[in-house]
């Protein structure tokens, strides 16, 4: 049973989620040649702890950081390292809030300085994916014509989704029911409706689709070693259509 939030629910999503967009865009503005991705993820920690908050990453099932850094061929789950980021790299952000027990979830993948125009194209079609993703999260829709939506568009552009990591549902846990994954025919699976509230993460690459796990146990990466994107929202579905809280 997916479950479905109260207002009072939403209205403590909307918190957690502002406070995790407010936090992104500051970490954003610190991204820049010569930056450790342990610097970004002491920066992430110490600004969701002064809006009071928790980091949702650190410590679930182990994970040793606030934030997830992962670095050109490394799809998600990057672990933050003395590793500086160098001129053509990308880097995708992934970061959790819990808000008074009220979790929300994004990412979003930058380059830095002057990037490759496969690799840049391939970041804006992640982006588009999750926008258009987002665009199906509506009631009485299906769960499956977001998946579609993602991969339709993914795959017209000449790239591929990942599916071994999909998105979820999120509340009260940082991972509730549904998966939502990145593929599939439309118009199946469980049909929206309103209260529920969904992390939508498209995860693209330039390549192949497989992945590998690195030695670490959490860093997944390319199979080919070819660049990924990643972009995510927390979205509540509502009568009024889907509404972002994590922007």
């Amino acid at each position: 049973m997916i479950p479905l939030k109260s207002e009072k629910d939403l209205e403590m999503m909307r918190k957690s989620g502002k406070i995790l967009a407010r936090t992104m865009r500051k970490l954003q503005e610190s991204i820049k040649p010569g930056v450790s991705t342990l610097e970004i993820d002491s920066l992430a920690e110490d600004l969701i702890s002064k809006e009071n908050a928790t980091p949702a990453f650190k410590g679930y099932k182990g994970f040793p950081a606030s934030v997830c850094t992962s670095i050109n061929e490394e799809i998600v789950h990057g672990i933050p390292s003395d590793r500086k980021l160098l001129e053509g790299d990308m880097i995708s952000l992934d970061l959790g809030v819990n808000y008074q027990g009220y979790y929300s979830d994004a990412a979003i993948t930058l380059g830095i300085g002057k990037m490759k125009p496969g690799a840049k194209k391939m970041i804006e079609a992640a982006k588009k994916a999750l926008a258009l993703g987002i665009k199906e999260a509506r009631v009485n829709n299906y769960l499956s014509d977001i998946s579609y939506a993602i991969q339709n568009y993914v795959e017209k552009q000449g790239f591929s989704v990942v599916r071994q990591f999909v998105g979820h549902g999120i509340g009260r846990q940082l991972h509730e029911e549904p998966e939502i994954p990145n593929f599939g025919r439309p118009h199946q699976g469980p049909v929206l409706k309103n209260g529920m509230v969904l992390a939508i993460e498209p995860m693209v690459n330039m390549g192949t689709w497989e992945t590998e796990i690195l030695d670490n146990g959490w860093t997944a990466v390319t199979k080919d070693r070819l660049v990924s994107a990643h972009f995510e929202h927390t979205v509540a579905i509502t009568e009024k259509g889907p509404e972002i809280l994590t922007n």
